[in-house]
This record gives structure tokens, sequence and C-alpha cells, in this order.
């Protein structure tokens, strides 16, 4: 049997499954739908057209900008970014070309398991069904208001499930701070007024309970809007090393989590693919229905 994808501009039609948004995800960015030949040997054919994926869905870009003005952890270092080519030559036409440099824990980015356990999963390693995922979003923002290192406990996790159901299976589950408010200002985002000291860091986070009772509910992944999965006064790490003995990773410094529902939106967060690396930026986007 011949497969063969053509794109093919066309009117708007009615709102897709979402499986089907995976299946023409890259289709669907160029604003076209996707028609999908199945032609048999005999010569018979069957035509299948999806029209556009996302009709239906408002896409929520949770990342912030790679800058040099990006956060990073205290003690890594800052983006870089050099114009090397940029503007008109002497033929009269535009070119750009650029530079960048940056560590792997910068702004919007994926933890890898190694990141925090030896011998578990690097960047690559990944499996990569597992960066498109239902999202489950617990909000703690009123808590974290009045504690700045308030955390995800495995009391929230069971609150979500007694509002709107189990936790669907391979699911992120993203913890909605408020934080994301305060970037990029360095102290407001560390609640420190040394934040390049990381003994005197306030931030919300996760607790280790909360990130074992997410491994328990099958997460595949935790986000949160904030610098780290841990509370910024949790300096031994604890939810990090749990998660990552477990094979979850992790997603940091994510925004606008307040534009996604509790339940019933889609996440896909595709970090950079370096070979063996403990993490990498990611791209992370909310795919949320309309309905």
């Amino acid at each position: 049997m011949r497969h063969s994808a053509i794109p093919t501009c066309a009117p708007r039609g009615n709102s897709t499954p979402i499986s089907t948004v995976l299946l023409s995800l890259a289709v669907a960015v160029s604003g076209c739908s996707l028609t999908v030949e199945l032609n048999s040997p005999a010569g018979d054919s069957t035509d299948k057209v999806w029209t556009e994926p996302f009709d239906g869905y408002d896409l929520v870009d949770l990342s912030h900008p790679l800058s040099p003005d990006s956060l990073y952890w205290p003690n890594g270092s800052a983006f870089e970014y050099e114009r090397q080519v940029w503007g008109t030559g002497d033929d009269g036409k535009w070119y750009a070309m650029g530079y960048f440099a940056t560590p792997e824990h910068l702004g919007t980015h994926l933890d890898a398991p190694i990141h925090f356990a030896e011998g578990r999963w690097t960047n690559t390693e990944i499996p990569v069904d597992r960066f498109f995922a239902p999202a489950v979003v617990v909000d703690i923002s009123e808590r974290a208001t009045s504690d700045p290192n308030a955390t995800l406990r495995a009391s929230d996790i069971d609150e979500w499930v007694a509002g709107h159901g189990a936790i669907p299976d391979s699911a992120i589950i993203l913890v909605r701070t408020g934080w994301s408010t305060k970037w990029p200002d360095w102290n407001a985002y560390y609640g420190s007024d040394d934040p390049f000291d990381t003994t005197t860091l306030n931030f919300p986070g996760v607790s280790a309970e909360g990130a074992s009772r997410a491994i328990e509910a099958g997460a595949v992944g935790v986000g949160v809007d904030t610098a780290s999965i841990d509370a910024g006064n949790d300096t031994a790490f604890d939810a990090h090393r749990v998660l990552a003995e477990a094979q979850v990773f992790n997603l940091e410094n994510l925004m606008n989590l307040d534009q996604l529902p509790a339940a019933g939106a889609y996440l896909v967060a595709l970090p950079a693919k370096i070979e063996g690396g403990s993490g990498a930026p990611a791209r992370v986007v909310a795919l949320v229905p309309r309905d």
C-alpha cells in the first residue's frame, strides 16, 4: 500500500480529535489541511482529509523567550546571543544570521532524569511520546501568596482527583503558583536580596510527598512556573531526586499557566535534542479546547 501526504489549503472544518492533532502537527502550523491518499496495488483509492487539526483549540505558549535577560540558575551562566550577519548586502538583498550559547538549565527548560539520578535517562533517551501528554493543572497560587516556599502536597493531587476524576494516563502535572508574573526580576523571582547565594532563595515548588504522589498517579512529567521543581528553601532538591529516580522529567520556568483549565488541555513539550544532555531549553505549548 502506498501512502502519500499532500498539504492542501482548505476551508476550516469541524473540531478534530486530539489524536488527529498529533498526526497532522507539522502540516497544521502552515495553516493548511492534510490529505492522505491510501492507494492499493489494484488502483483503488480511499482519500481521508483532515482539515486544520488545531481548529477548535486555542494554542497557549507556556515558554519564556530566550534572551540575555533570561533567568538562569544562580550558579550557572547567562544566555548569549550575537548577530553575526544582519543587514542588506552589496547586492541589495537582506540576510540575517546569529550565534547563541546557553546552559542546559536556563529559561523555560526540561530537566532530564540524569540531572539528579545516576544511570537514568539523558535528554535524548526520554521516549519522545512522553513530550505529548494530557495536562493536569494543580493550582497552589493562593497558598503561595502567603507562603513563598509553598509546595505541591500529596493532598493537592488527591483533591484534584476528587474534583476532576482520575488523572489521565501518562499525564504531565503542571503546578501553578503564579510566580511567573515576577519574571524577569531576579530578586523577586528568586525571593532573595542576594539571589546568587543559593541558600537564601524563596519560591514555591513541589514537596517530596507531592512528587511521590505524582509518580503513583502515572505522570511522565511535572512542570512548574518557578525556577525549580523544589521550593527555594529546599537545598537538598528532594523532589528532583524522587522524580528523577522514577524516570519522570521536569519542566521549569513555565508561564501562562493561568490560561489553562484544570483538566482537558493537551501539552506539547519539546526540548532541544542535546545528545547525552542533562536537560535542554524547551518550547512548551498547550492545546486548549475552545469548548
